[in-house]
């Protein structure tokens, strides 16, 4: 049986397949995930923002996160918890976001 910090880590892995389309950065190491849980039941909670209110990105990234995590055995469920709080802010993204996006 895997451990919650073993399902977080495969999970993560496996949201780096989300790829934002407008900055062709996946949702990770753009800082879009604050959380990712799994219950006893087997329901996934993926707890992140948007670097907007109102994207129009929102449907397809529900859709591609949900794909990419029930992809998993022991997940039954996916819900998607979208908060706005702590609000995203460059700072969130990897380094390797920025460098990217060519921001130092």
């Amino acid at each position: 049986m895997s451990t919650s910090a073993d399902f977080k880590e495969r999970a993560l892995a496996a949201l780096e397949n989300v790829i934002d389309p407008e900055l062709g950065i996946d949702i990770v190491n753009l800082g879009l995930i604050y959380n990712v849980e799994l219950s006893d039941e087997g329901t996934c909670k993926v707890t992140m923002t948007l670097t907007i209110a109102g994207c129009p990105l929102t449907d397809y990234l529900n859709d591609a996160i949900t794909e990419e995590i029930s992809g998993f055995d022991e997940v039954k469920n996916v819900d998607i918890n979208l908060v706005w709080e702590p609000a995203w802010s460059i700072e969130k993204m990897s380094r390797e976001a920025r460098m990217e996006l060519g921001i130092h």
